[in-house]
Formats: structure tokens, C-alpha cells, sequence
């Protein structure tokens, strides 16, 4: 598989594949902020929007293709635009197919959000996930630190309310 990182061209041409991401997340019962069933055309729309912040320097996307060139995963790097947290983003959409999934490409996506942000000269990733949820094993696994559980926080994709974990990775050298 291939991790690159796509510009908002990619990301509007391919906005389609993005979608059907998205929705197999969904329908497979992540929480990342969607209600099932998620309409492919609302999907696409919430790409089209993140292409915007891409092309404004707020986001930073990475997309995994497989070898038939089919997008089966991505991460995103979301960059603060206040000047007194410019040393720190947050993790966003970590997301792999179901079909793709038990091949590692979770962790190789979050390295590899992890390497730019200490490459932009970030020193510190936060996200937040589903308590009890599989990625809670991956963040763990990686030297990602549980900071607190909000009962409540998250709506999972059939309309239940979930708690979610807040974690943390101090990366880089300290700031100074």
C-alpha cells in the first residue's frame, strides 16, 4: 500500500472514493461523527469541505491506496491557527476500510501523521476516540497517553451516546 499526502486537487478528484470510505467507517460502527445510514452525497460534501481546509493550510490529509489504486484509508493533521498553539494539532479521521483492516495500515498512518507533525516542528498530537473502541488499542500501543474520558461525548453511528477518551503525545524536542 501507498501513503501520500494529497493536495486539494487529489482530494476533489478523488472526493468519491473518499466518501465510500467514510461510509464503510460508519456502517462499520466507528464513531467519527456520522449517523448511519450516511448518504454517499452528504459523505462527499464533508470531503469537498476538508479539500477548503487543505487548501488553506488547516489541514494536512493522507491517503492510503492500495494496489489496484483504491483508497483504503487516511489521516488527517489538524493545525491550530491561533499563534499561541502553533506547537501542537490534532489528530483527526483516522480511518481504515474494513476490507483492509489487520494489516497494520492504522499504525503506519498514524506514524506517518506523527513524523510531518515533528517535521513541521510540532511537539505536541492530541485526539480523541470511542472508549472501548479498537483504536483505543492502536493509540495506546503507539505511546499515546489517555488524558480523561468525557461521559456522553460521542454519538455512535445507531444514535447511542459513548464516552471518548482524550489523548496526548508529546513529540519533537520540548518547546522552548
Amino acid at each position: 500500500m501507498t501513503v501520500l499526502r494529497w493536495n486539494e486537487a487529489r482530494m476533489r478528484e478523488r472526493c468519491q472514493e473518499l466518501a465510500g470510505l467514510l461510509a464503510d467507517t460508519v456502517d462499520g460502527g466507528a464513531s467519527v461523527g456520522f449517523l448511519a445510514p450516511l448518504r454517499p452525497a452528504e459523505a462527499a460534501g464533508w470531503w469537498r469541505e476538508r479539500a477548503g481546509a487543505v487548501a488553506a493550510g488547516r489541514l494536512a490529509v493522507w491517503a492510503a491506496v492500495d494496489g489496484a489504486d483504491r483508497v483504503v484509508g487516511t489521516v488527517g493533521l489538524a493545525l491550530p491557527d491561533k499563534p499561541s498553539s502553533r506547537h501542537r494539532a490534532e489528530i483527526v479521521k483516522l480511518m481504515v476500510h474494513r476490507s483492509a483492516r489487520g494489516q497494520g495500515l492504522g499504525r503506519r498512518l498514524l506514524a506517518t501523521a506523527e513524523h510531518a507533525a515533528v517535521s513541521a516542528g510540532l511537539t505536541l498530537l492530541h485526539l480523541d476516540t470511542e472508549t472501548g473502541s479498537p483504536a483505543e488499542h492502536l493509540y495506546r500501543s503507539a505511546g499515546w497517553t489517555p488524558a480523561g474520558t468525557i461521559p456522553d461525548y460521542a454519538v455512535s453511528p445507531s444514535g447511542e451516546l459513548r464516552p471518548t477518551t482524550l489523548y496526548y503525545k508529546r513529540v519533537g524536542p520540548p518547546a522552548g
